[in-house]
């Protein structure tokens, strides 16, 4: 298979605005990402797909390689879709620019389901145990079926513990997809779904029109970069 990384990277990010480009070490939070990516050794090829000239010139000034969006775009998914449509490439692996302690064991773990051809998506999740992150509706929870595969997202807590007597396995969801490139194409076309839209989970998309995503169990401890707080976490743990 031909594999390919993209990096969705949007300058104006509502809650931390300039974000990816804020200095995380000495260098910045977008040219990490990347730079771990790229070390992985996992991809054809890496790229920062982004609306913005300060980010690609960011990757390229320093021997990357970026794309610009032709246009806006509602979602990271829809915005390497673009850039990947005219790609001779199999499977796609989006990377959170936002997510800068990339590693090769958990990508490496999600390539492999790809050996299935009935997989068309997959993505992360690491077990939360922390109640207050479970009760956090910045991270976003994944419900799965026996054989790993996605039975809803959702910024509330699932599953909802009525009998406290049983004990519960609550999995954090990690921005972190691969998919076949005609799943991403399609996904592209369709409008985005009611789910979706009330809970701002891409995701969710594919559930609606009864795609299941396989999820792969990491214990991924990184950081996503949301806040000037998770900065400073980020920058402890570096």
């Amino acid at each position: 298979m031909k594999i390919v990384a993209m990096i969705p990277a949007r300058y104006a990010a509502t809650r931390f605005p300039a974000k990816l480009m804020q200095l995380l070490g000495n260098k910045t939070v977008i040219r990490t990402t990347y730079n771990n990516t790229v070390a992985t050794k996992l991809f054809d090829d890496v790229y920062v797909v982004t609306d913005s000239e300060i980010i690609f010139n960011e990757i390229t000034q320093h021997g990357g390689k970026a794309v610009m969006s032709k246009k806006e775009h509602q979602s990271g998914s829809d915005r390497i879709a673009e850039a990947a449509a005219d790609l001779n490439v199999d499977v796609i692996v989006n990377v959170q620019g936002d997510e800068p302690f990339v590693k090769r064991e958990p990508l490496e773990k999600l390539l492999k389901v790809f050996e299935d051809d009935k997989v068309e998506v997959a993505s992360l999740m690491q077990i939360l145990k922390d109640q207050k992150l479970i009760d956090d509706p910045n991270y976003v929870k994944v419900a799965v079926d026996k054989n790993m595969n996605s039975l809803m997202f959702s910024r509330s807590v699932i599953p909802y513990q009525r009998d406290k007597n049983i004990s519960s396995v609550y999995y954090e969801h990690i921005g972190v997809y691969a998919f076949r490139k005609q799943a991403l194409i399609n996904f592209t076309n369709w409008e985005i779904t009611p789910l979706e839209a009330a809970e701002k989970i891409e995701c969710l998309r594919y559930l609606e029109n009864g795609i299941l995503l396989k999820m792969v169990v990491t214990d991924y401890m990184g950081v996503e970069i949301d806040t000037p707080e998770d900065l400073e976490k980020a920058s402890r743990l570096l």
